[in-house]
C-alpha cells in the first residue's frame, strides 16, 4: 500500500513545495489529497516540477496512491 508520508511526500522537494506555496502546500496531506486530480493531470502533462518532470514510475506511484484511497 502507497501512503503519503512514506510514498509521496518524499517524492516533492523543498524547490516544488516553494513553488507551489501560492496555491497549496505539497507537504501537506489534507492538501495533496485535496489537489490530487490536477496535481496528477500536471504530472502527466510533464510541467510539474517546474524545472524537471518526474519519471513514469514516480507518476505511477502517484496514480497507485489515488488508487488506492489516498491513505495518509
Amino acid at each position: 500500500m502507497v501512503g503519503f508520508e512514506q510514498d509521496i511526500r518524499p517524492l516533492f522537494r523543498e524547490f516544488d513545495r516553494t513553488e507551489m506555496e501560492f496555491a497549496f502546500d505539497l507537504w501537506s496531506y489534507e492538501d495533496v489529497k485535496e489537489h490530487a486530480d490536477s496535481i496528477l493531470e500536471r504530472l502527466e502533462a510533464g510541467d510539474m516540477p517546474c524545472d524537471l518532470p518526474w519519471s513514469e514510475e514516480q507518476i505511477e506511484r502517484f496514480r497507485q496512491w489515488m488508487a488506492e484511497g489516498m491513505q495518509p
